[in-house]
């Protein structure tokens, strides 16, 4: 597969659009910001109620509301949270859209499982980095960036000195994506693969082994403190010396006696069944039962704030014992990094 790095893409290209950028959550704050940056005429689309305005404005960004944002707008980034974006699609985007002007997303999700329904003539890109807003602008500004994916879903540009991947590349490297490294994929692959990997290994997965460790150490009779530094705070020891070199360079890293019992005991917990489950989470997905799901949850609020189902498991999350101990440990540990943590923004 090839990557694409600065010399592959032309920022010119983006530089020479008005670019609307819906939405000033993490991601959206951050491409506002690293594509102002990097030249590029950008305008960031609001609510005339949210909170965001005055940090967008703050920030040296125009400011518009949503309608009247899109209607000179060349490319219009869709950043605003999947469960909203069809909504602000139908209602101020689709009917002062330029005829010509190019759709781009940073997820499949709404595209994919055809939640949003674009006009034949516009051209459909994405454009995906792969890390939280506040990773995306903070490598920026250090000077780097973050890797990310392009799809095209769509290319309906009619003049013969672009393509609609040539306009992906060029945003990506406004936005710093180029520095690390682009890889070219399809809406559905992006899609399908990234709620996968949410749902199975990276949150869904993780959140689920840490709670049932500590819950297995603490009702052994070991101490809350010990169970939550064993289970919860060495994950990031751990993942990060698999993001640097792979797991052979995590094993390499690690004693000789944690390897062993890796091998060991892995195969245990990550047995066929659970294989078996994760078949059955990537079916939901592939078929649109995860997506009509979520939706369906969403619409039972009134506030944004989530569903029934949501705001059940965020209480019983808060509710925790490893919450409330990790909490007070976390309190006390002064070499923590210090950076806050990045709000959702509804926007």
């Amino acid at each position: 597969m090839k990557i694409y790095y600065d010399g592959d893409a032309n920022i010119e290209i983006i530089q020479g659009l008005n670019v609307t950028i819906v939405g000033y959550g993490s991601q959206g704050h951050a491409h506002a910001n690293n594509l102002k940056d990097s030249g590029v005429n950008v305008t960031v689309a609001l609510r005339e109620d949210s909170l965001s305005w005055d940090k967008a404005k703050e920030a040296g960004l125009k400011v518009s509301n949503v309608s009247d944002s899109v209607q000179d707008a060349d490319l219009v980034m869709i950043l605003a949270p999947d469960e909203f974006q069809k909504g602000v699609f139908e209602k101020h985007i689709q009917p002062n859209l330029k005829d010509d002007a190019i759709l781009a997303f940073a997820h499949g999700f709404n595209i994919h499982f055809q939640k949003i329904i674009p006009g034949d003539g516009h051209s459909v890109i994405m454009i995906a980095p792969k890390g939280p807003g506040h990773t995306v602008r903070s490598t920026y500004i250090k000077g780097g960036g973050v890797p990310s994916l392009i799809a095209i879903y769509n290319d309906n540009i009619e003049n013969n000195e672009y393509t609609a991947k040539d306009v992906a590349l060029s945003y990506a490297k406004a936005n710093g994506g180029t520095r690390a490294g682009v890889l070219e994929t399809t809406f559905k692959e992006e899609t399908e693969t990234d709620l996968f990997g949410e749902q199975a290994v990276l949150c869904g997965g993780v959140t689920a082994l840490i709670k049932a460790g500590y819950e297995t150490l603490v009702e052994a009779g070991y101490s809350p403190e010990m169970a939550y530094f064993e289970c919860l705070h060495e994950t990031k020891l751990i993942t990060d010396l698999i993001q640097e070199g792979g797991i052979a360079n995590m094993h390499y890293s690690i004693s000789n006696t944690a390897e062993y019992g890796d091998y060991k005991s892995g195969p245990k917990i990550i047995t066929e069944d659970t294989k078996s489950a994760m078949k059955e989470i990537l079916s939901d997905i592939q078929s649109g039962k995860f997506a009509d799901d979520f939706l369906d949850d969403c619409r039972q609020s009134n506030d944004g704030s989530g569903g029934p189902v949501m705001k059940s498991n965020r209480k019983m999350t808060e509710n925790h014992p490893i919450e409330k101990v990790g909490k007070e440990l976390r309190s006390k540990m002064k070499f923590l990094n210090s950076e806050k943590l990045v709000d959702k923004q509804k926007n």
